[in-house]
């Protein structure tokens, strides 16, 4: 596919733009500032070599223009604001929202509904033409970024548009160790912005890495094959 990361340079963005062009899509690396969007570019190029061949430097309204999926990982205070600017160019395409509204109290993170919404919430009345999913909210971003680790992390996806939520939830099960789950509509985003809050707060105060993983339950599998990748 070829794919656009809005706000790519970031510690998410730049890490889900690796891993998307490590597996072959064209990507577009977006950024307000173009240079800055060439630098890193340049970093990861320089690291992984041959591998990001496919990774492209662009503004954040070049990688907007990408015809077959969008990925919004711009932070979540200018998620909503980013999804404004260009929803003419996201009209009609799947979008990631990937932002966590969170603010940190000592040592624990709290959930924020900017206007009372999620922030997936917020992209899609920002952009309403294009087919919000969201999703990635529990992945850490250093997971995304170290290529040569499989991804151990499970992904629930939400979104209003039956077939959007396919293609994202096939998306995350062509990256290694990773299943993907159906989580019904958008309305659900909260539950998994809420549960980063609750996760990042464990995390914090246990001093460790924890993920999402679900046990008795078995993730999507494409029809008519086995899909996805085993453990």
């Amino acid at each position: 596919m070829q794919i656009g990361v809005l706000g790519a340079t970031g510690p998410a963005g730049r890490g889900v733009a690796a891993r998307l062009a490590d597996l072959g899509h064209e990507v577009r690396a977006g950024s307000r500032d173009l240079a800055r969007a060439e630098a890193t570019v340049k970093e990861l190029r320089e690291k992984w070599g041959d591998r990001l061949a496919t990774l492209a430097a662009a503004t954040n309204a070049e990688a907007a223009e990408a015809a077959d999926l969008v990925v919004n990982a711009t932070t979540w205070e200018g998620s909503v604001s980013t999804a404004r600017d260009h929803a003419a160019a996201l009209a009609g395409k799947v979008v990631i929202a990937m932002g966590n509204g969170l603010e940190r109290v000592d040592r624990e993170f709290r959930l924020v509904l900017p206007d009372g919404q999620t922030v997936a919430e917020g992209v899609q009345h920002a952009a309403p033409n294009a087919r919000v999913v969201a999703a990635f909210h529990l992945v850490p971003a250093a997971s995304f970024a170290a290529l040569d680790d499989p991804i151990e992390s499970d992904v629930i996806v939400v979104a209003d548009d039956d077939a959007a939520r396919v293609v994202v939830m096939e998306l995350a099960l062509s990256i290694r160790g990773m299943r993907a789950f159906d989580g019904g509509s958008l309305a659900n985003a909260i539950g998994l912005e809420a549960f980063a809050a609750l996760l990042l707060s464990i995390n914090v105060r246990q001093k460790g890495k924890g993920s999402l993983q679900l046990r008795g339950v078995e993730g999507y599998r494409p029809q008519g094959g086995t899909g996805g990748n085993a453990r």
